[in-house]
């Protein structure tokens, strides 16, 4: 049976018994209280309704301070303040709290603007959601901005577009050839267009000569901003007084990193693929005619995946009523190009 129904049970008998047998139940009573707070001096634990029971009787019987045992006269007050907080929380409440959301679609367009421009604040948003005809207020933008964890910054792929005119790669291969000799090959690309600048051979490389070609490739004032190349030693010091020269900073790879150089490795691979496994190279004068041949076909016929399928450079669409569709070999007949001709 809960307590508060024992209580009020034991009331409504208490009114109809005799006074004495009344305070030697009270005694009774207070003396067995006293018992259970000598052996369980703990706090005791009392229910939502207890201290509702306590509240109301407070309100009600002046003498309740004279009947409260189990707890403090203050804690019962305290009860009767927070009831008193929660009921008017409870009474002054909004039926619809805050600003009315924004749709799905607009948040999401927020997202998007934060994450593409991470310099952008709540100001340059709402600006450009102004002129797509959305009509919200500046704070409201500012409450769906995605909070970044770091310092605003851009990517490295952004970095990379803003600087791909200004840099270009370099790298040896070598090849072998049919009377067992080894001849090197010299490549400087340009990572705009995937363009070969310049590309040589030798027997036998040299820093002096590395440094020779570079002052080939890049006459006058079109040297880049920045070389990436890798930790060969054939990189002296006459490469580097050749580098400060021209005003070009060198970017070093990792030590047996060549991922960190891709392009210019992509590069060495398809010249390998495509022409030089498939050739007989008898000495330098043969190697140089295969390479003139292939980096002719590369530049103005091989589409590339990062063009958008598109040489380095660019090629004409023909029209479907252009013409019948012809064949044209490159590289001693090892690649085609086809393109329409009219009849």
């Amino acid at each position: 049976m809960p307590p508060l129904l024992v209580a009020l049970l034991a009331t409504v008998r208490s009114s109809v018994r005799s006074r004495l047998a009344l305070e030697a139940e009270i005694l009774a009573l207070r003396h067995q209280l006293a018992v259970l707070r000598r052996q369980a001096p703990k706090r005791p634990r009392l229910s939502r309704l207890d201290r509702g029971l306590w509240v109301l009787l407070s309100r009600l019987w002046p003498q309740w301070r004279q009947a409260v045992q189990i707890v403090q006269p203050a804690t019962v007050l305290g009860w009767h303040r927070q009831g008193w907080r929660l009921y008017w929380r409870w009474k002054s409440r909004s039926r619809q709290p805050g600003r009315p959301r924004i749709p799905r679609a607009i948040q999401t367009l927020i997202h998007q603007m934060c994450r593409a421009n991470p310099t952008w604040g709540a100001p340059r948003i709402h600006g450009e959601l102004l002129k797509l005809g959305i009509e919200i207020a500046e704070t409201t933008v500012g409450q769906y901005l995605v909070r970044p964890r770091r310092p605003p910054s851009q990517t490295w792929r952004t970095f990379l577009a803003n600087h791909v005119g200004q840099l270009v790669a370099v790298d040896f291969f070598v090849v072998p050839t049919l009377t067992c000799r080894v001849l090197f090959v010299f490549v400087v690309l340009a990572h705009e267009r995937r363009r070969i600048l310049h590309v040589n051979v030798t027997e036998h490389p040299t820093a002096e000569w590395t440094a020779q070609q570079l002052r080939n490739a890049f006459p006058w004032d079109t040297a880049p901003r920045f070389l990436l190349r890798d930790r060969d030693g054939i990189y002296g010091p006459a490469v580097r007084t050749c580098l400060d020269a021209m005003a070009i900073d060198d970017i070093l790879t990792a030590p047996r990193s060549p991922w960190q150089n891709p392009y210019v490795e992509r590069l060495i691979g398809s010249i390998r693929r495509e022409c030089l496994d498939h050739v007989i190279v008898w000495n330098e004068h043969s190697l140089r005619r295969h390479l003139t041949r292939y980096i002719s076909y590369y530049h103005e016929w091989r589409t590339h995946l990062a063009l958008d399928k598109d040489a380095p450079v660019p090629r004409e669409a023909h029209p479907v009523t252009g013409g019948a569709i012809v064949q044209v070999p490159h590289v001693g007949g090892l690649h085609r190009h086809y393109e329409r001709r009219a009849a």
